[in-house]
């Protein structure tokens, strides 16, 4: 049956989920549990680790190795599974404001090393299970609980941080386009190197009722109207992608990994250790 196909990878004594009903994040849940059976991933050599927030909450529902970490250090968490257990798939997924305000270190400095790891974020543009507060991605003169006459702070832009900072996998969907999520999160998967992939989810509860999209259809509606497939935002100006979400993938490239040059120098050091010239 099409349901057992992916129920198998989900802890269903753990049911019914916390979410608000119509939250994105079990989308994303699907999505990456349809990618790993497409890609035939051992469920026992896969670990998946989150931190704090109502999207990492999933590891909770995920029969998989899983970690619910501490806020904002999921990716730390990440790296010692990893260099303790190289045969993983390593997983941290987590929101906006846990892997990019209390977690945003951690995050530039694993693309930097090019840590072997698939990063998955959920950005709702809000903080949504602490009441609403704007986060590092909630867009300019928006509305959050913490900015009720408009957000006066730049956001980051998420797949320029992780390009900026030396990820080698980088892509972006919605959870409007389930079936590019799914393909997105395949490549990332099978990617050896620091994964990056940002998920625009609606928040309905905090972000969407603040600013005038207060039911789930009315976000899916706007993550419709307003997403740019890479391709064709490259045939457009500054002034015709402003407010757009570019979706796609940016980049895919192959450079060493911080595991591999980490064994590397280990190696090295033992055979100078030996004195074996050869």
């Amino acid at each position: 049956m099409a349901i057992a196909r992916l129920t198998k990878y989900l802890r269903q004594d753990r049911m019914p989920h916390v979410w608000c009903p119509g939250c994105g994040n079990g989308v994303i849940m699907k999505a990456f549990i349809d990618a790993v059976d497409k890609n035939a991933l051992d469920p026992d050599r896969v670990s998946v680790v989150s931190g704090i927030g109502c999207s990492s909450r999933v590891t909770g529902y995920l029969n998989f190795n899983t970690m619910h970490t501490l806020h904002g250090r999921a990716i730390a968490f990440a790296t010692g599974v990893k260099l303790a257990r190289p045969e993983f798939k390593v997983v941290v997924m987590g929101g906006d404001g846990d892997i990019l305000a209390i977690g945003g270190n951690h995050f530039i400095h694993a693309c930097r090393r090019n840590m072997d790891i698939t990063v998955i974020i959920f950005n709702n543009n809000i903080y949504g299970m602490t009441g609403g507060q704007y986060s590092p991605t909630t867009p300019h003169e928006k509305i959050a609980s913490t900015s009720p006459y408009g957000n006066v702070e730049n956001s980051f832009d998420i797949v320029n941080l992780a390009l900026a900072s030396g990820a080698t996998y980088v892509a972006r969907s919605t959870v409007f386009h389930y079936a590019q999520m799914v393909q997105l999160i395949q490549k990332a998967l099978d990617h050896k190197g620091m994964a990056v992939i940002e998920i625009m989810t609606n928040c309905h509860t905090y972000y969407g009722r603040y600013n005038a999209m207060s039911q789930p259809e009315d976000m899916l509606a706007y993550f419709k109207k307003n997403t740019v497939q890479i391709n064709k935002a490259r045939t457009m100006s500054p002034e015709e992608l402003a407010d757009k979400i570019v979706a796609g993938e940016f980049v895919n490239k192959n450079a060493d990994t911080y595991s591999d040059s980490y064994r590397k120098k280990i190696e090295e050091l033992m055979k100078a250790e030996r004195g074996d010239n050869g």
